[in-house]
């Protein structure tokens, strides 16, 4: 699904005067929610096909940094070698709240489990919900709110156990 599929589908979904849609597909899911408060909002989100495997090796590739890296640095990794990293699938700008007046979705101590939303990634106007895909608690959070992101940069520190 192209851009000006997404378009034409925003368009009629508009003019039909449904309140939402949902549209799966085996690479895309797309939600399209309309109403007067603010117009329409449109959240398409790329279904992970690597997402898991990544997320299992990242622990693997600290080793290396563990052997060449200072003694001081050593303990930082070990402890750190035992999370699992939640990486952004998009380039965009991350919003770690739905909108300006609501909480965030997830603070550093929060217990999630897989399809949480952990945050919002705005990427040519569309608002991506990021939702986790593992269970467990967050331990650190590597960016800010506003921040750009890029694809594949680390987000989130979540403990499984």
């Amino acid at each position: 699904m192209d851009l000006k599929d997404i378009q034409n589908l925003i368009k009629f979904v508009a003019k039909s005067g449904a309140s939402e849609v949902k549209l799966e597909t085996d690479d895309i899911k797309i939600t399209i929610k309309t109403g007067s408060e603010g117009g329409e909002t449109t959240y398409i989100q790329q279904v992970p096909t690597m997402a898991q495997p990544q997320m299992q090796m990242q622990p693997q590739t600290s080793a290396p940094q563990q052997q060449s890296g200072s003694s001081n640095d050593a303990p930082e990794d070990t402890a750190e070698s035992k999370y699992i990293t939640i990486k952004s699938p998009i380039i965009g700008t991350l919003y770690r709240k739905p909108s300006p007046d609501k909480p965030v979705f997830v603070e550093v101590g929060s217990t999630i489990n897989v399809g949480d939303v952990l945050c919002v990634i705005e990427a040519m106007k569309l608002f991506n919900e990021i939702e986790s895909e593992v269970s467990g608690k967050i331990v650190k959070i590597l960016v800010d709110d506003s921040s750009p992101v890029e694809f594949d940069q680390p987000l989130f520190l979540v403990d499984p156990s």
